[in-house]
């Protein structure tokens, strides 16, 4: 099996728990997930130079996940959010202004990538300040021809707008975006016909390759332009739903590189979202019973 080269590009943050602080931001547990299913795993993405990027660095180092595409700031801090959790685990966040991600850098590592990457994965949230989201572009712009782009829509309070939605969407390949996006994006970008058709819609408006339905607890629906594959989910005792999303997407990206079918592909993304929500934080480690549904092998607790 090729050994695949995917990143996720954006945002880095600490997750400011009620009772702990744990490395997030949706690019880089992108980046941890896939590292943890196989391939090779690398977060482009800036952190201060300050006692949590120092943490950060230690820390993914210590998953095992490639930083070298990490840029560190001297004028701006490392990022992090205050997470608020429901009594169903689901998250809510409060994003502080200003922080190293609002001012993405890219190291000569991560320009040299922009000519090996099989899949880099990107959301809105980076692109709430118009700096980042020009070196966003920029990078997805520079890419060598065939690299599958990924926009996991990821919609955080009001860092989003119809601009950055259609710039986005004309640059990917694979769309990622749950039941409680699909109806911002038909409003905003005024999609015709019946909520059943929209993800069609999404998809020849702007010759997706790929849609990626998720529905929380009712599971997901995989769209191409002649196929489609729907799941019930798993059911499964929820501790949070950080990262979760950030799960499915990776397992999902990594099976659509191998080519696999649709419902394989829907299998395996549900069975390893619905373990991360039974952990705490966006980054457990995964249990090596998915070695054999990811032949390169896995991260997982001794």
């Amino acid at each position: 099996m090729k050994n695949f080269t995917i990143a996720g590009i954006g945002e880095l943050l600490w997750d400011v728990l009620p009772d702990a602080e744990v490395i997030g931001g949706a690019p880089v547990n992108f980046a941890y997930h896939v590292t943890a299913l196989g391939a090779k795993g690398i977060p482009i993405t800036t952190v201060g130079r300050d006692t949590r990027g120092e943490k950060a660095l230690a820390e993914l180092q210590k998953r095992g996940v490639n930083t070298a595409a990490i840029a560190v700031s001297d004028e701006y801090a490392t990022g992090y959010v205050s997470v608020a959790l429901d009594t169903e685990g689901k998250a809510s966040y409060l994003f502080p202004a200003d922080l190293a991600w609002d001012h993405l850098l890219i190291n000569a590592y991560a320009a040299a990538l922009r000519q090996t990457l099989d899949a880099v994965c990107f959301g809105s949230l980076a692109q709430r300040s118009e700096y980042s989201r020009q070196v966003i572009y920029d990078f997805l712009d520079s890419l060598r021809p065939g690299t599958v782009r990924v926009f996991d829509v990821n919609l955080r309070q009001d860092f989003y707008s119809r601009l950055v939605l259609e710039n986005s969407l004309v640059r990917t390949d694979i769309l990622k975006l749950n039941e409680e996006e699909l109806p911002v994006l038909a409003g905003l970008l005024k999609l015709q016909g019946p909520s059943d058709n929209w993800l069609q819609v999404l998809l020849a408006r702007y010759d997706l390759a790929m849609a990626i339905f998720s529905r929380g607890d009712k599971g997901s629906l995989l769209l191409t332009s002649h196929n489609y594959s729907e799941h019930p989910g798993i059911v499964t005792q929820v501790k949070d739903t950080i990262g979760a999303g950030d799960s499915f997407t990776a397992a999902a990206v990594i099976g659509y590189l191998q080519g696999l079918p649709l419902d394989e592909i829907n299998e395996q993304a549900n069975r390893v979202a619905a373990y991360v929500c039974s952990q705490q934080g966006a980054m457990p480690y995964l249990p090596d019973f998915f070695n054999r549904s990811f032949p390169r092998g896995a991260i997982y607790q001794e």
